[in-house]
């Protein structure tokens, strides 16, 4: 009883921050359940919408840009650029947009019992993995079919994609999600920054396609900023590449430098990771500093 007496009062409810997510991985394994329950509730098809979805806008991207606007012809196995391009961009998306709602969507939770609310921020991360799983097995077993021999630095260039757009998404997700929390707009904004993205990452075009047609001082590493672009690069690098005959990789050769956007593992990667944990390190405090407010505003 002494001892009991002897401990310092601390307040209820108290975040730890990301760290108390590690103490709860069983709530963190409901949510998720919970997640993707409510998702395809009454649905049919269930979680076979996760192959759906892209495969449908796969084939309208294919055919408006590789078909009809003839990028095909520029890029050998373009079906393999586009498609390693857009399961980056959505599971993104998915990270982005749904971490963004996620306070707002469990507004009756935190309103009734306390939890670690960065569960639900990380609860929408692994809804988005485990959607983008299938994905990913679609696009290996594509890239198998067209001849796909990729080697031990380019498989780990695909973990390293994953971590970084991982980071990024949970980090906006936060910001967002806790503007989301006061201001409703923020939904808006982030649908539209959600619109740009696919255009502002090469997933459509080459990064080349950029340097060649927008004449702006730097333009390739005001571009290669954007974290997203280097993760997308680095699915390129993993996947399409591997797909690429000697032939067609050589006639891909630029002065001596392979199509790859350069020194991006060794420059760009870290670059990318850096402003993808500030976004994270600025969501993290932004929770910790209006976290006490939700229950009121909610």
């Amino acid at each position: 009883m002494s001892d009991l007496a002897n401990q310092p009062l601390q307040a209820p409810g108290k975040s730890l921050g990301l760290a108390g997510v590690l103490k709860n991985r069983y709530l963190l394994k409901l949510l998720v359940h919970k997640e993707i329950q409510v998702r395809y509730r009454g649905s049919v098809l269930g979680i076979l919408w996760s192959y759906i979805k892209p495969a449908v806008q796969f084939m309208v991207f294919y055919l408006a840009l590789g078909i009809f606007l003839g990028l095909e012809k520029g890029l050998p196995n373009y079906s393999v650029f586009l498609f390693s391009g857009i399961i980056v961009i959505n599971f993104f998306a998915e990270c982005f947009s749904n971490g963004a709602r996620a306070f707002v969507v469990n507004g009756a939770l935190i309103k009734k019992i306390y939890l670690p609310r960065q569960l639900f921020s990380l609860s929408t991360v692994w809804v988005g993995f485990i959607h983008f799983i299938p994905q990913v097995l679609v696009l290996v077993i594509a890239c198998f079919v067209v001849g796909w021999s990729p080697d031990p630095k380019q498989i780990l260039a695909a973990i390293v994609g994953i971590i970084l757009v991982m980071i990024l998404g949970l980090g906006l997700g936060m910001i967002f999600g806790v503007a989301n929390v006061f201001f409703r707009d923020s939904e808006n904004l982030v649908d539209m920054f959600l619109m740009m993205a696919t255009w502002l990452a090469p997933v459509m075009y080459s990064w080349t396609m950029v340097a060649r047609e927008v004449h702006v001082p730097h333009i390739q590493e005001i571009y290669m900023t954007n974290p997203l672009a280097v993760g997308v690069e680095l699915f390129h690098y993993a996947f399409w590449q591997p797909t690429l005959e000697p032939s067609e990789q050589l006639f891909l050769l630029d002065n001596g430098n392979w199509h790859m956007f350069p020194h991006l593992l060794t420059v760009w990667v870290p670059i990318a990771f850096a402003i993808a944990l500030l976004f994270l390190l600025i969501g993290n405090l932004l929770f910790k500093k209006f976290e006490g407010d939700f229950a009121q505003e909610l």
